[in-house]
């Protein structure tokens, strides 16, 4: 029961699982920004997986794809340059030929998360800081 609340439910407070704020904040750190060029693909995986979430590459990739889908999420978070599948189900492509970006949204979402407005939990090996929860302002 303890993985189903930890890793496959959305918190409630910012209505995302854990993987997907990790992915937002590997970008916002990495510099991924909406103004800025998007990345391959595979950097952010690469990213997220070193410092957040070591459970393997596709995991996160899906993840990352379905926030770059507007027929997903009402308010797409990534901003995928590239394939990303399509509606009738047509899968993504690989993330090496892939790019993304943070979407204006998402910022919304990461918004003075550098303020002390949530708190921070050491990632997995203990190198690294994670937010427990993003502060959301919508």
């Amino acid at each position: 029961m303890s993985v189903i609340v930890g890793r496959a439910l959305p918190d409630v407070r910012d209505g995302l699982k854990p993987v997907h704020k990790r992915i937002l904040w590997a970008m916002l750190e990495a510099g991924y920004r909406p103004d800025r060029p998007h990345r391959k693909c595979a950097a952010v995986i690469g990213d997220v997986l070193k410092k957040y979430h070591p459970h393997g590459d596709q995991s996160v990739y899906d993840a990352l794809v379905r926030m770059a889908q507007d027929w997903s999420l009402r308010y797409p978070l990534v901003d995928g340059h590239g394939n990303f599948g399509s509606v009738d189900g047509d899968p993504a492509a690989a993330y090496r030929y892939t790019e993304a970006r943070l979407a204006p949204m998402a910022m919304e979402l990461l918004r003075d998360i550098e303020s002390e407005t949530v708190d921070f939990v050491p990632n997995f090996d203990g190198y690294e800081q994670q937010p427990t929860v993003l502060p959301s302002r919508f």
